[in-house]
Order: C-alpha cells, then structure tokens, then sequence
C-alpha cells in the first residue's frame, strides 16, 4: 500500500514538516535512548524509552515525506511501523521486528506480560540503529530539516 493509498483511507493526514519539529523529535529520540540504557531503571521502563524512541523515528518519516498518521484512527502505531520501508527505506525484516516489539508492547501495557532483557537489547538496539538510518536518510533526501548540532 502506497502513502497516498493510506491518507485516502484516513489513516494518514497531509503535514508540512519543519526543521524545528523534525529537530525536536530526533532530540527527544535521542534522549529516550540515553534513558533506555539506564541500567537501574526496570525492564518495562528501558524497554519504553527504546519503543518511544522508534516511534518518534517512525514519525520524522512520515513528515519528513508530507504526512502524520491519523491518531484519530486506530492502529496508528502499526501504520507509523509498516509505513517505515516506503518513508526511510526500512528494510521489510526489519520493520517486522519492529512491529513485534510493537505488539510486545501492547501486551506488556495492556496484559502486564512481562518485558525479558533479550527483548530490551533488541528494542534498544533497533532504536539505535533507526535513529541513525533517520540521520543518514534526511541527510541524503531532505538536508532542509537536518540541523547538524543534533
């Protein structure tokens, strides 16, 4: 499914993306990850910061190509997620790994299953790695909303 085919279905809403914003996003994913490798936080916590981290990439994307999911719709964690290969061209494994700790996530939040420490190294370590393929990919297609003091 193509973007366009997502904003017609309301799951994603047109935006014009600023650097300001975009800055504002990667600052906060960074700070997520820092907090994600606190060593005396809980599993739960570090893992939280990781996914948020994920999720802010996921969002840059999405603006840093004209658009913003539709948080009115559910599920908008998974179109952010599944969105990742047409916006940073994330490969499809790796956006799959991705949306299973999605759905780790949920069922920690909304069953209170348990986060293991393989599944906060692998959170954390895919965060890094979207973080800085964000980096690499506005540097490359949009350098407008890349401000290198970040």
């Amino acid at each position: 499914m193509s973007l366009e085919n997502l904003l017609k279905i309301n799951q994603l809403q047109r935006h014009t993306a600023t650097a300001d914003e975009v800055q504002r996003l990667l600052a906060a994913a960074q700070r997520n990850l820092a907090d994600s490798a606190v060593q005396g936080l809980s599993d739960e916590t570090r893992f939280d910061a990781a996914y948020k981290a994920i999720m802010q990439c996921a969002m840059v994307g999405l603006m840093a190509n004209g658009y913003r999911p539709s948080t009115t719709t559910p599920g908008h964690h998974q179109t952010m997620i599944q969105t990742l290969g047409l916006t940073l061209g994330v490969d499809k494994a790796v956006w799959i790994v991705l949306d299973s700790l999605r759905k780790k996530r949920n069922l920690n939040d909304y069953s209170g299953d348990l986060i293991e420490p393989a599944a906060v190294r692998s959170c954390v370590s895919h965060a890094q790695q979207l973080l800085s393929q964000t980096r690499q990919w506005l540097s490359a297609r949009r350098p407008d909303l890349l401000n290198t003091s970040t």
